[in-house]
């Protein structure tokens, strides 16, 4: 029978995400696709240093030791590489001891048409196109952002979202936009008790939240925490969102427009997601941050 990755959580990642391949890529931008192929044959038992979701992944698949019986969490290489130039990313990914198995190589390409069929959750690329053509197609994606910031040595995953356009749909977004603060704050008052559509990364958070519920309490890898721009009255609307989805969030901080980046630092994310460009340029300097770039936000800037 075929293997299916049933019910795992399910996380894509461009290998540019998972290694650093800026000087691959400076070859390939400068000589072209020939002399980036002997590039990295010549060196393809060389290992490659760690990209910026590095962390992310390792401690995701560090889930699977922790938990009995079948693995949990599945991660798949997505990479516009060719499978000749992909080898020293799976020999980099074999040096690192990752139980990665499963990749798709597209040839220069975009890969992202092969996420419905390995049924993922989450991608996480550099490639801005390919994102936003995995949103388009209805699935959780980001931009991972350079950002060079130490990472993280303890063992707990810490991921952090942004709430409108990322948990939840832009829905009350589009007032702020259209309509200002104050209008904002009345719609949200008085919808209060009704539910806020779910946003691009609504079935990831519910898949790792279905992972902390297998682990007793105090014991569980895994703590997730929302960072959104809202206060009081907005706050509520959110809350009985969350109880209607039947959704955990560890923490919750409702920062009435505050800079995210030092409540951010201080949670110590392993990855922030968010929609808004500039709220990622100012975390991307303490945490490592992939932009979302969904909801009316983004049709505002959208070339």
């Amino acid at each position: 029978m075929p293997v299916r990755l049933g019910d795992k959580l399910v996380v894509a990642i461009s290998s540019r995400a998972l290694f650093d391949l800026d000087e691959s890529h400076q070859v390939y931008e400068q000589e072209g696709l020939e002399a980036y192929r002997q590039y990295q044959i010549a060196r393809e038992d060389t290992p490659l240093e760690q990209g910026e979701a590095f962390g992310l992944v390792q401690k995701l698949l560090r889930i699977n030791s922790m938990l009995e019986g079948d693995s949990r969490v599945e991660v798949v290489l997505l990479s516009r590489n060719s499978a000749d130039t992909g080898l020293r990313v799976f020999n980099s990914i074999q040096h690192y001891g990752l139980g990665i198995t499963r990749a798709a190589f597209a040839g220069g390409r975009s890969p992202f048409q092969y996420i419905p069929a390995f049924g993922t959750q989450l991608f996480l690329s550099t490639h801005a196109e390919d994102v936003r053509s995995t949103l388009e197609a209805g699935f959780a994606a980001a931009t991972i952002l350079p950002s060079k910031q130490p990472r993280e040595m303890r063992d707990e995953l810490r991921i952090a979202f942004d709430g409108d356009a990322v948990l939840f749909s832009d829905e009350s977004e589009q007032v702020f936009q259209r309509d200002g603060l104050e209008a904002f704050q009345a719609n949200e008052l008085a919808s209060a008790r009704d539910p806020l559509g779910g946003g691009p990364f609504k079935a990831f958070l519910a898949a790792l939240n279905r992972i902390q519920t297998e682990f007793a309490a105090g014991e569980c890898p895994i703590r997730t925490a929302l960072f959104t721009a809202r206060s009081a009255p907005a706050h509520e609307r959110v809350i009985r969102t969350l109880r209607e989805w039947d959704i955990r969030l560890d923490e919750s901080l409702f920062l009435g427009g505050m800079d995210k980046s030092e409540f951010l630092r201080a949670f110590g994310a392993d990855l922030f997601f968010d929609d808004q460009e500039g709220h990622c340029r100012s975390a991307v300097g303490v945490v490592p941050t992939g932009h979302v770039p969904h909801g009316i936000s983004n049709l505002l800037i959208k070339p």
